[in-house]
């Protein structure tokens, strides 16, 4: 492919909260219109995955790693640019003076696998805790200790123990290495 022709990674600015209704949007329009197949490839909302527990149930959500933004993979033609920015609830392109500025391939690579990172990790992630269970404390100064869950932040990935340290409840936050299941 030639420079012109070759496809970049774009970032548009979108509306908070109206992300997926911009993809949906430009994947309909993508479908509709096969000039647009070859020169639009993908349409990406960086996402991750964010566990909450509700009543003693854990319960997955997806929520947007970068709220406002969502990434397109294409050939910037003027027609295409104009089909972009002509979307309900695009604001435009990031970029210098609201021209599309394509991204380096470093941060294509950073964002893509932070994106891949955030999947695996919240799939594979068997680290969920709930309040009321027992826990021991591995490291740190009160290693060895066991106290009750009290508190579980899941996003920040800590809790908060109340452990007995001399025949009073004392509560302490850590994180979720920190402890592990009595």
């Amino acid at each position: 492919m030639s420079e012109q022709n070759e496809k970049k990674w774009y970032v548009i600015r979108a509306i908070s909260g109206k992300e997926k209704k911009v993809k949906e949007y430009l994947d309909a329009e993508i479908a509709r219109r096969a000039d647009l197949q070859s020169l639009i490839s993908q349409v990406l909302i960086p996402t991750e995955k964010v566990y909450s527990v509700r009543n003693g149930k854990k319960i997955s959500k997806e929520r947007n790693y970068l709220p406002g933004y969502v990434l397109v993979e294409a050939v910037l033609n003027g027609e295409v640019s104009h089909v972009i920015k002509d979307t309900p609830n695009v604001l435009g392109f990031l970029g210098t003076k609201g021209e599309a500025d394509p991204l380096r391939p470093s941060e294509v690579c950073r964002i893509l696998g932070k994106v891949d990172e955030l999947t695996e990790m919240g799939e594979g992630s068997d680290l969920s805790f709930i309040v009321g269970e027992t826990v021991v404390v591995n490291d740190g100064p009160f290693s060895s200790f066991s106290g009750i869950i009290e508190e579980v932040n899941e996003e920040k990935k800590k809790l908060k123990v109340m452990v007995k340290i001399f025949g009073r409840k004392t509560p302490l936050e850590l994180s979720y290495f920190q402890v592990k299941r009595e």
